[in-house]
């Protein structure tokens, strides 16, 4: 880990063993595909925000030690890389798409490790678990390679999974349980200014599982617009990051079923289902309905490391995320109202967000 980021960019640091098995796997709608781009935090946070991931594991993959242990890995001293292992349903996402996002998220002209990550240990590589995943990956990078985006030779590696070691369970989830420190070593990584650089408005990649499940065309209104149609403080909260009175403010006491979208693009941002009563006088989330609609940001505003909440496509100011909240997530997306709209169950269907109304089958509608 480079001197530049000090002890609070640190990394990925201490990790462990165990077996998490390799080879082809597709049971009951089930199957697995495990990629390697540097640190294992800035990998998983992409994949688990994917519509048909049910969950993706941190680890070590593509070396001989067996059960290695993060000291070992880091330097370098097993062959292994900082993996991740991605579980996924075929019927919602593709192999195809998950390539897609992999490439999103990497160098894949760097050979000497990913951004401020060096070393082999820290390089980017597709682990396939079949021919199946072989082909379409050695597909995949050689039409990249072809369409002219990077100016140096593609070098990620295209390998056979001999075995996958899950990290020590402290790394699981880290970008969730310690969204400060995560953030702050992201952000000093460079890993998001070169992608946004390298990727432009191509760089969240849509996978064509969910083009079915979900309305199309959120975007960010104009200024001028949002300035017609915003109440002052919608604009400035959305726009500057103000924040309304607590105690004072229209949702955060509603208890309506319901979805909360986003007051400027639309998009569905959070469920009734999710919101709880934390005490603080705004509108409080344990979940978003859908992450892949939100962007997390480190926030210095206070003087102090906060994680700012943002809606993708609207890139509307909403609140900020916390990790006090009710389990199973221990957290709280704390949530100004003035950034929502709530759209009750009854009106979901003719305001184009049917598809969300299996939430609410098992409740009295009201």
């Amino acid at each position: 880990m480079a001197l530049l980021l000090g002890l609070l960019l640190a990394g990925c640091s201490a990790a462990a063993g165990g077996d998490a098995g390799a080879g082809s796997r597709q049971e009951n709608d089930r199957a697995l595909a495990t990629f390697a781009g540097g640190c294992f935090w800035c990998m998983e946070a992409p994949f688990e925000k994917l519509a048909g991931v049910t969950e993706v594991i941190s680890g070590y993959a593509g070396g001989d030690q067996v059960d290695p242990t993060y000291e070992q890995v880091s330097r370098g001293e097993t062959g292994h890389a900082e993996a991740i292992q991605v579980h996924y349903e075929p019927s919602r996402i593709t192999y195809e798409d998950l390539l897609q996002v992999f490439w999103r998220q990497i160098d894949p002209t760097d050979g000497g490790g990913q951004f401020v990550d060096r070393g082999y240990q820290y390089r980017s590589e597709i682990f396939f678990h079949d021919e199946a995943q072989k082909a379409a990956a050695e597909q995949s990078r050689a039409e990249l390679a072809a369409s002219g985006r990077f100016p140096k030779p593609l070098v990620t590696g295209i390998t056979h999974l001999r075995r996958f070691y899950p990290a020590e369970a402290y790394h699981q989830d880290f970008y969730r349980k310690s969204p400060g420190r995560y953030l702050a070593y992201r952000t000093g990584s460079g890993r998001d200014e070169y992608l946004d650089r390298l990727w432009g408005a191509e760089r969240h990649f849509e996978p064509r599982g969910e083009a079915i499940s979900r309305p199309e065309g959120y975007t960010r209104p104009s200024d001028a617009e949002l300035r017609a149609r915003l109440t002052d403080l919608q604009y400035r909260v959305t726009r500057n990051e103000a924040t309304e009175p607590a105690f004072n403010n229209a949702y955060w006491d509603n208890e309506r079923n319901g979805i909360y979208v986003d007051i400027a693009s639309g998009e569905p941002l959070f469920s009734s289902r999710d919101k709880f009563k934390s005490g603080t006088g705004w509108p409080s989330f344990s979940r978003p309905l859908e992450e892949k609609y939100l962007v997390e940001k480190l926030d210095f505003g206070l003087g102090m490391p906060r994680t700012e909440v943002r809606s993708r496509m609207g890139e509307s100011h909403l609140g900020h995320v916390f990790p006090d909240g009710p389990e199973p997530t221990g957290l709280r997306y704390c949530v100004n109202s003035a950034a929502l709209r709530f759209i009750p169950r009854e009106k979901m269907e003719a305001e184009g967000y049917g598809h969300y109304l299996f939430l609410f089958a098992d409740q009295d509608p009201r």
